[in-house]
């Protein structure tokens, strides 16, 4: 470890890792006698929702070590969502959404008009939810999916759609309009007004965002993979190989991408999109990613698998000083880490300050007192 000095008083502390090498998949314990069309993550990448097509959904609460079959009815599940906390989820197929605000031991039938449902995204509290229909509108709720609303966007062949962490960035994309594909909608105000986009148009297949909305990531299926750093003002083609991308994720703060090829592999980055790197994956019919906050635990559902990889995740502490406070922050890993505090590198001692999440950024929070001395500061895994 070595040492970084925000402050004249404070600094703080972080381990170094080399990401640029690909990362390893594994089978989950998921049952293979079932056709995996989707799958999401809690933050920390602890607690999964995935479906099957046709089939039951199924959760598991160990990062994919073991999975249980959910009481939802059997069908054609096209897309799953999740809360931060993964207490609140959200599921669609081609005729109904459900939802459940107790982890999946229990789903309500919501009230929707029987439609193909493709897409739908949550925000970090679970509270705002928008869902899209292919060949037809987009959808909103602000409570969790009890009413949904009809949006002002127009009637489109939608295929994906993305939110931001507070819910209140949503960006939407349409898979086909004749001659040459659809184009990518915005919303600043949840679905209340949409925005036609400058991206070219194409056969979008997918669509992720970063938590503050301002990084997206959206994949062609034939073509290649598209980002933006300003919330879809400008869309930049990456250097992804060309081929059938069908689902993309990213990290919390949009530095970590990672998209699956169906019949090919996956692919990551972890400079947002500038580079891509060939993971050791299998060739399967891969339809579904699914990302951890911190990017570093990742769920990738094709074929007859649920497949994960990790990479020892390498947080880092940022310091904001105000007047009166010390703000430490990190986004949520997917490694339990005990925050510590020590005057002179030598001796180390746990904190007992209880981080808060931030559900606008997917950070855990600390607010300090103004050391009045040397203070450091770094995250160990316990």
């Amino acid at each position: 470890m070595s040492p970084l000095r925000i402050l004249p008083l404070v600094a703080a502390l972080w381990c170094g890792a080399n990401f640029g090498h690909a990362q390893t998949w594994t089978p989950t314990s998921a049952p293979t006698n079932n056709l995996w069309n989707c799958v999401v993550s809690s933050a920390d990448g602890t607690k999964l929702l995935a479906g099957t097509f046709p089939g039951p959904l199924f959760t598991s609460t160990n990062a994919g070590a073991t999975w249980s079959s959910n009481s939802t009815p059997n069908g054609s599940w096209y897309c799953v969502a999740s809360s931060a906390d993964g207490t609140k989820l959200a599921d669609a197929s081609y005729a109904s959404i459900y939802t459940s605000t107790n982890s999946g031991a229990t789903w309500t039938s919501n009230d929707v008009p029987v439609l193909p449902w493709i897409s739908i995204a949550s925000s970090a509290d679970g509270c705002k939810l928008a869902a899209v229909v292919n060949n037809g509108r987009i959808y909103t709720s602000t409570n969790s999916g009890t009413i949904w609303v009809q949006t002002s966007a127009p009637n489109a062949y939608w295929y994906s759609v993305a939110s931001s962490a507070d819910g209140n960035k949503l960006v939407a994309v349409d898979e086909f309009a004749p001659p040459s594909g659809g184009p990518i909608y915005t919303s600043t105000n949840s679905g209340v007004t949409w925005m036609l986009n400058s991206a070219p148009s194409n056969y979008w297949y997918s669509v992720a965002s970063s938590a503050d909305g301002n990084k997206l990531v959206a994949v062609v299926n034939g073509s290649g993979i598209y980002t933006t750093t300003n919330s879809g003002a400008a869309w930049v083609l990456t250097s992804a190989p060309y081929g059938n991308w069908y689902s993309v994720a990213s990290s919390a703060d949009g530095s970590k991408l990672a998209a699956v090829m169906h019949g090919v592999g996956i692919y990551t980055s972890t400079n947002s999109g500038s580079t891509w790197t060939s993971n050791n994956a299998p060739a399967t019919s891969w339809t579904s990613i699914a990302s951890s906050a911190d990017g570093d635990r990742l769920f990738a559902a094709g074929g007859n698998s649920i497949y994960t990889a990790w990479t020892a995740p390498t947080p880092v502490i940022t310091i904001a000083p105000t007047n009166v406070s010390l703000k430490l922050a990190w986004i949520v890993p997917s490694t339990n880490f005990v925050p510590q505090h020590s005057s002179n590198l030598q001796s180390w001692a746990d904190m007992t300050n209880v981080p808060v999440l931030n559900l606008t950024n997917l950070q855990n929070e600390v607010l300090l007192p103004t050391p009045g001395s040397n203070v450091f500061y770094r995250l160990k895994t316990p």
